[in-house]
């Protein structure tokens, strides 16, 4: 059979080089990977964007924000662009944006360039992330098969953020800040290139897009977290704190109300009828909104109270990832036996001893005594919940609801990360002022006339005193991290329901599924 006779055969839209699931697979990882590390790689470079673009502290915060806001604002939007115009098409287009998002932020020369480019890699990454989830169901048969492929791809974006970090703090270091950004660029272009070769395109399906509801949603998020980002600064009583809240519970309300009555929303809410769906988004919620803030304040100590280098740094967050591979790995092997429930009441727990731990740093803490033990029971019972929720959300989902179910999955995800680390930020803020005020009193109690001189020029108090007020900030911060893993802990007991059609639906699983992301 000729070359020509054999493109004839091929079906519209199907893979230039089919059955290799292996490289497919590989392919959509890859991509999930870039998107979810790219929220935690810029955290390690942030000082040195601050010298480079002269950025406020205050506006600094958004290098973070402006990613994660228009990526989790817009994810909803993202998996219903791939129902409706066919997955590797959304998918490509997502990764290309993402990419030359990421080539303009690494030429950025001003603060709001970067900021627009962040928000830019947010979209892309909005396109590219449910669109992956979802080419799974298509790509791989129902069964042991997909469930593997299920396993990788959450574990993947289990462990990004603590990949992340290494490698934000490797191109830092060895490199410079603007890597972090110029790193997604060759990586992007390939798998642009291999994704046609390896993967075939979906069923489209008719269907209209919900401009509207993506836009209240994303706004009115954005308008929370900058309500608890403004009362970190200028406290509750402000204005605009109040007027950000406000207008947060105005566009929230209003988008439920777009989306109960639209035609074809981007959110059914039907799919909140059932309850074990309902209860892994808010444990989802919950355990990302303790997640992003333990990243965030840890990074903080091993740097500034530790003394670790951006690399050293990096490399204190590899256990998380290993601890996160081993639980995923268990849970992913016995799901079958035990359903999702014991799992999500384990983890949930373990990760809130993990964060309860944490609750007592102090400046005398070590990384061993202070940092690993807490992070590695963090890791391990975050790693026993991602694939668990992840079977158990898009479970009994009709095909054409898949990306909408996977956008949503991901968009809780990220949601409860921003609102989390702008909450836990407020905390964190306001016990570094009030333990401030008694630090400042010792500090000019006992301090040397040259001291005071170099305090009264920076504003910034010396150590101890400053690494004082820095751990008892976090500590005070890691109290409602606690409270968010309690909440997922109360949800799994409460909420959490098996039925004997689940776990034969996972049935199978147990001699097929290895280790995920082995």
């Amino acid at each position: 059979m000729t070359t020509s006779q054999l493109k004839q055969d091929q079906k519209p839209g199907a893979a230039r080089r089919e059955g290799r699931p292996g490289l497919a697979l590989t392919i959509i990882a890859a991509c999930q990977l870039m998107v979810v590390l790219d929220a935690t790689i810029v955290n390690i470079a942030l000082p040195h964007i601050q010298d480079a673009l002269k950025f406020s502290t205050t506006d600094l915060t958004w290098v973070v924000s402006a990613y994660t806001l228009t990526f989790g604002g817009l994810l909803l939007l993202g998996g219903r662009a791939g129902d409706i115009l066919g997955r590797r098409r959304v998918f490509m287009f997502g990764i290309l944006l993402f990419t030359f998002a990421s080539l303009l932020g690494g030429f950025a020369q001003e603060p709001w360039q970067l900021l627009a480019a962040r928000a830019l890699q947010g979209v892309g990454g909005a396109i590219a992330s449910p669109t992956s989830l979802a080419l799974i169901t298509t790509t791989f048969p129902e069964g042991p098969e997909r469930n593997r492929a299920f396993g990788v791809f959450a574990a993947v974006s289990a462990g990004g953020g603590a990949i992340g970090l290494l490698a934000g703090g490797m191109l830092t270091e060895w490199l410079d800040w603007r890597w972090v950004l110029f790193v997604n660029v060759p990586i992007g272009v390939l798998i642009a290139f291999l994704t046609p070769l390896y993967i075939s395109e979906s069923e489209r399906h008719p269907g209209r897009f919900d401009f509207v509801g993506a836009l209240t949603s994303t706004a009115g998020m954005a308008s929370l977290v900058y309500g608890f980002i403004r009362a970190s600064e200028e406290g509750w009583r402000d204005g605009l704190t109040l007027a950000s809240f406000g207008a947060a519970v105005v566009l929230l309300v209003a988008f439920v109300f777009i989306e109960s009555r639209a035609k074809e929303p981007i959110t059914p809410l039907k799919m909140f009828a059932d309850r074990n769906r309902s209860g892994t988004y808010v444990i989802m919620l919950s355990l990302a909104a303790a997640m992003f803030g333990m990243f965030f304040f840890i990074v903080l100590f091993v740097q500034n109270v530790l003394n670790y280098t951006p690399i050293e740094a990096g490399l204190a967050f590899l256990p998380v990832t290993v601890a996160i591979v081993i639980g995923a790995g268990l849970s992913q092997r016995f799901l079958p036996v035990l359903g999702p429930k014991p799992f999500m009441v384990t983890g949930s727990a373990i990760v809130a001893l993990g964060l309860g731990w944490q609750t007592f740093i102090t400046p005398d803490s070590s990384y061993a005594g202070g940092v690993l033990g807490p992070m590695v029971l963090f890791g391990f019972g975050m790693g026993l919940n991602f694939v668990t929720l992840t079977l158990t959300a898009v479970s009994g989902v009709a095909v054409h609801e898949a990306g909408a179910a996977s956008g949503l999955l991901n968009a809780t995800q990220q949601v409860g990360g921003s609102l989390g680390l702008s909450i836990l930020t407020t905390v964190f803020g306001t016990a570094s002022r009030d333990e401030a005020k008694d630090q400042v009193a010792d500090f000019m109690a006992h301090a040397s006339p040259q001291e005071k001189a170099a305090f009264a020029k920076s504003g910034e108090l010396p150590a101890p005193w400053g690494h004082e007020v820095l751990s008892t900030g976090i500590s005070t911060a890691f109290i409602p991290a606690v409270a968010m893993a309690v909440l997922a802990l109360i949800t799994a007991l409460l909420v959490i329901r098996v039925r004997k059609s689940d776990l034969d639906a996972l049935s199978g699983t147990a001699s097929a599924a290895g280790p995920a992301g082995g």
